[in-house]
């Protein structure tokens, strides 16, 4: 099976340093196979046949231990996960100088549609819908500021989730079918 790993807050202001060549190693170390890493902000793609899908995050947290002295979450999704994130994702959507779109992965604590009503975007600022594991926002470029979004950061439900741009994630899904 395909999976990918995302790591909350690595890289980040300097701060937790991994260096993806040494990642892929340690994943490989803890028997992940087909290991590609995708930019610098702890994105890795991996196959994985040995452990139900519940037990790799917590496998792949050991080895980060291990290998780096740090405590990351590890998210894991299945390739059938990406898929149903990917669909549910407007394909007009991007992240450019018009528009701020992300995928907001969560993690079990807070995947439920109720979500959507404890985020801080302000009414008729951007669009939210809720995937199954995610949350899909999008914000004109120029409401980003006013959207509410940013108050975000910091609150209980950020340490509940990990943020990736939709052109970030449109990537990885790529990767993941190609290394299917």
């Amino acid at each position: 099976m395909i999976y990918v790993a995302l790591l909350r807050g690595i890289n980040v202001g300097g701060n937790n340093k991994i260096n993806m060549k040494q990642l892929k190693i340690a994943f490989e170390d803890a028997g992940m196979t087909q290991v590609t890493t995708y930019i610098n902000s702890g994105n890795i793609i991996f196959a994985s046949e040995q452990l139900p899908h519940t037990e790799l995050a917590v496998r792949l947290e050991r080895a980060i231990q291990t290998d780096f002295g740090l405590e990351i979450p590890v998210m894991v999704r299945s390739l059938p996960e990406m898929t149903a994130v990917i669909d549910a994702l407007p394909e007009t959507w991007t992240n450019d100088d018009s528009m701020k779109s992300d995928v907001l992965f969560l993690w079990d604590e807070i995947d439920d549609r109720s979500i959507l009503e404890q985020l801080p975007l302000k009414p008729d600022m951007g669009t939210v819908h809720y995937s199954s594991g995610a949350v899909l926002v999008s914000v004109p470029r120029e409401n980003v500021v006013r959207s509410g979004m940013n108050k975000l950061v910091g609150s209980r439900l950020y340490r509940y989730m990990t943020v990736r741009n939709v052109n970030t994630t449109r990537q990885i899904f790529r990767l993941m079918q190609a290394a299917d």
